[in-house]
């Protein structure tokens, strides 16, 4: 397994991104977790350039957590560029998102999302969602081989 990130959490919202943290660590999921707060950040951050240039596209994240509404770049553009790109289509994206908009659900399954969760409001009800998609994504689920990040498969 890379010892690079395994969790990328996409998600301006301090509190949300703090109980995530917080269920995927006592959880003992995941290591390396990088969190960044906007649409333009978590697109320098998987298409390694700005101050994530010296990053390569072959460690990439094993799961990346995405919130919808964000500033700079919304959640729909960040999943859009990823998937439109052969470097970074394979990577999972989970939409962790507070929008209860249908359209947003369905563009993101239109563009590949790999999961679309609506975050509780109760907090022990988060942190066992939170909980579970880190064992489905970081323990159960196969993810593509590392070398698929910097070429198409």
């Amino acid at each position: 397994m890379s010892k690079g990130i395994e969790i990328l959490i996409a998600d301006d919202s301090e509190s949300d991104v703090e109980l995530t943290v917080h269920a995927l660590r006592k959880a003992k999921l995941a290591n390396n977790i990088h969190v960044v707060g906007d649409g333009e950040q978590a697109l320098d951050f998987l298409f390694c350039r700005g101050d994530y240039s010296r990053r390569s596209f072959t460690d990439a994240p094993h799961v990346v957590l995405l919130d919808l509404k964000m500033p700079k770049v919304d959640g729909i553009e960040v999943l859009r560029a990823v998937r439109g790109d052969p470097r970074t289509k394979a990577i999972p994206v989970v939409v962790l998102t507070s929008s209860k908009e249908q359209r947003d659900l369905i563009e993101s399954y239109n563009l590949g999302v790999n999961a679309y969760i609506q975050k509780p409001v109760d907090f022990e009800n988060f942190r066992q969602v939170v909980e579970r998609i880190g064992m489905f994504w970081l323990v159960v689920n196969e993810p593509p081989p590392r070398d698929c990040f910097a070429r198409p498969c």
